[in-house]
């Protein structure tokens, strides 16, 4: 059977087909519960969208992506500052290592931040190349996006437990 995903001829059997679109689609998965929601978690979304879109095109340089990647999860942090914490306030911080101190010092998430640090700075460093239009280190950047992905898992999980 051929079938057509997103402008691909792609020959196999359904599984595989359902297998390919989600790979492509894996941070708008994630972040489904914000679909179209108009707040911050919402905007999250979108960055999600913009990257699983980026994931199927072929442009040589990933600093778009990362970005987006940025955003997602500079928004996330935000969102989760204004509705777990006891101030229901975040700084207008870019740095998402900072923000991530800012979540675990007023929220109840915990984590092991020492093991992210690193690969967060690594983003926004990255982000703020992207807007001065300086080449990236695309391997450090997927190697940094491969260990800031189980902190997402972690606080998608944090995000949905009650208050």
């Amino acid at each position: 059977m051929i079938s057509s995903i997103i402008g691909f001829q792609v020959e196999s059997d359904k599984s595989e087909l359902v297998k390919i679109d989600l790979e492509l689609n894996m941070y708008q998965e994630k972040f489904k519960k914000f679909k179209n929601i108009e707040n911050l978690a919402g905007k999250s979304w979108e960055h999600a969208v913009a990257i699983d879109v980026l994931a199927t095109t072929d442009i040589k340089d990933c600093s778009i992506e990362c970005f987006h990647y940025q955003q997602m999860v500079e928004l996330f942090f935000q969102h989760l500052l204004e509705t777990k914490s006891q101030f229901g306030s975040y700084s207008k911080s870019q740095k998402l290592q900072r923000l991530l101190e800012e979540v675990i010092a007023n929220t109840n998430f915990k984590t092991d931040k020492t093991k992210f640090f690193m690969a967060l700075q690594v983003i926004t460093v990255c982000a703020e190349e992207y807007r001065y239009n300086f080449l990236l280190d695309c391997d450090g950047y997927r190697q940094s996006v491969t260990i800031c992905d189980q902190l997402l898992d972690e606080l998608l999980l944090f995000e949905n437990e009650e208050a």
